[in-house]
């Protein structure tokens, strides 16, 4: 698991975790949101859109990259604000969780605390891939003509059920259209960009966002979350064993009749998750990595 913050009046966190993907592909914004069919989850409002550009400056932006026969995979570009990102830096710092993905850029944000990339996440073969671009088109732009040194963050999760991974197909033009689309506002989840083709609690998994608004009693800041979900376990919503009562979830070929257990249809208990937390609360790059710790536990209540 891995994850990570951020800040300017802005603080951002990452995590990835250890869990699984699965079937069925579905477009953003076909599906309600859960607070649209009444399930509400904690005590804090959330932001206007409920996402995590309602932390002041946050763009997210997506580049969905499906070609045939069997190519389900992207890219989503997180900004934590309008600004050149390497001269404008935001603090930042990293958990991981149980994980050892192939998430770059660790070592810097580790050592300084500060970000300055734009965050990427992508499918695991891509990460290179992803990164390189992502250095090209950082030394394009203004201000950067005497830079020689540059930290790429690229985060990933192995979407190599439903895509073919192997293939890696993303290229310069998929990561210059997430950094180039990425905007404020509405933030379109599911099966986009990064979570084209990834999986999570045995169903279909992708891109989710949310956010909080703390009252002004205490400090009035706003929290904003995204993540990039393709793990197993039970899925649990408010507290419910939805996953268990419909019977999709990790182990459950083996539990209960270990000698019907077919390997080829188990539902394995492995898989990752990124997520990236964002605050315009005043915190050191420190205080930022509390904060990723305990995105955890947000992490063990679904």
């Amino acid at each position: 698991m891995k994850r990570y913050i951020l800040r300017k009046p802005i603080n951002i966190t990452i995590l990835i975790a250890i869990l699984v993907p699965n079937v069925v592909w579905a477009q953003a914004n076909e599906r309600p949101r859960a607070r649209e069919l009444g399930i509400q989850v904690g005590v804090f409002p959330t932001g206007v859109h409920n996402a995590i550009t309602d932390v002041s400056g946050v763009q997210v932006g997506h580049s969905t990259v499906v070609q045939a026969p069997n190519v389900r995979t992207g890219v989503t570009a997180i900004l934590p604000h309008a600004e050149n990102a390497y001269i404008s830096r935001v603090p930042a710092a990293l958990h991981v969780g149980n994980g050892y993905g192939k998430l770059l850029g660790v070592t810097q944000v580790r050592e300084l605390g500060e970000l300055e990339t734009p965050i990427l996440l992508t499918c695991t073969l891509c990460v290179w891939k992803a990164a390189d671009a992502m250095v090209e088109w950082m030394l394009e732009q203004t201000g950067m003509e005497n830079v020689r040194s540059l930290n790429a963050f690229v985060g990933e999760t192995n979407d190599g059920r439903l895509n073919d991974i192997r293939s890696r197909p993303i290229e310069p033009e998929h990561v210059f259209a997430a950094l180039e689309s990425a905007s404020g506002g509405p933030v379109a989840e599911g099966g986009v960009g990064a979570g084209t083709g990834t999986v999570a609690f045995g169903w279909k998994g992708g891109i989710g966002t949310s956010s909080r608004v703390l009252p002004s009693s205490l400090g009035g800041y706003t929290v904003g979350v995204l993540v990039q979900s393709n793990f197993g376990g039970i899925l649990q919503i408010g507290g419910a064993p939805v996953g268990k009562e419909l019977g999709q979830y990790a182990f459950a070929n083996q539990v209960g009749h270990d000698d019907e257990y077919d390997p080829d249809t188990d539902l394995q208990e492995w898989g990752s998750i990124m997520i990236v937390v964002a605050t315009d609360a005043p915190l050191s790059d420190r205080n930022l990595e509390r904060i990723a710790r305990r995105a955890i536990m947000g992490l063990s209540r679904t």
